[in-house]
């Protein structure tokens, strides 16, 4: 995730504060506007970090956690933070996938205006996995770590069934299709796939190589 702030920009706004990307942090930050993309220094004023509710979801059960964070810190839908629990010595990755300021929804905005984050853990995913053969298809559940790669056109395997992925759909509803498209599980809605043909044995064999092949002692 990318930290932004709000300072002014020397070259498009020397008096109001806008949205820059953080290049370099500590004592001699350089940041890059966003408005105009000049890269300059700047003084980042060190302020008091707000706590902020987060709503984690993982798997089937919900819970909330609370995170810390510089409130001039932008915060958007799809970025991905780390909540910690102190308590429980745990710490949960996740992906923003909604924000609250003001009692409504936003698609992103400082920490500090922010009320709560609500979170898709992303520390280990489930993955839905559709293998369809002829007119028939299964569905299965794939539980694997959020950073695990799921490649169009390789095979993989759920539940002892071996398959190879013919499409990937998206979380933001877009699908991968082209062989060799890779997508992270923590980003993957569904995949879909075909089963993996075991060849029997003697298939592809004419009989008469067999025959001559049991003769063979």
């Amino acid at each position: 995730m990318k930290h932004e702030i709000e300072v002014v920009c020397p070259s498009c706004s020397p008096k109001t504060p806008v949205l820059h990307e953080v290049l370099k942090s500590g004592q001699n930050p350089v940041v890059k506007c966003k408005e105009c993309e000049y890269v300059h220094p700047t003084k980042i004023e060190n302020k008091k970090p707000v706590n902020i509710r987060v709503v984690v979801s993982k798997a089937d059960e919900s819970f909330k956690r609370s995170i810390q964070l510089d409130p001039d810190q932008v915060v958007y839908e799809d970025d991905e933070l780390i909540v910690e629990d102190e308590s429980e010595d745990e710490v949960y990755p996740i992906i923003v996938t909604s924000i609250e300021s003001n009692e409504i929804r936003v698609d992103g905005t400082k920490a500090g205006d922010i009320d709560t984050i609500w979170g898709r853990s992303i520390d280990e995913v489930i993955v839905k996995v559709a293998i369809k053969n002829g007119s028939k298809t299964e569905s299965f559940n794939k539980r694997v770590p959020g950073g695990y790669d799921f490649v169009v056109g390789d095979e993989d395997d759920v539940q002892g069934k071996k398959f190879i992925i013919t499409h990937i759909k998206i979380r933001n509803g877009e699908f991968c299709s082209s062989k060799g498209e890779t997508v992270e599980a923590k980003h993957i809605k569904r995949v879909y796939a075909t089963p993996v043909k075991v060849r029997a044995w003697g298939e592809g064999k004419s009989a008469w190589s067999l025959g001559r092949k049991a003769r063979n002692w």
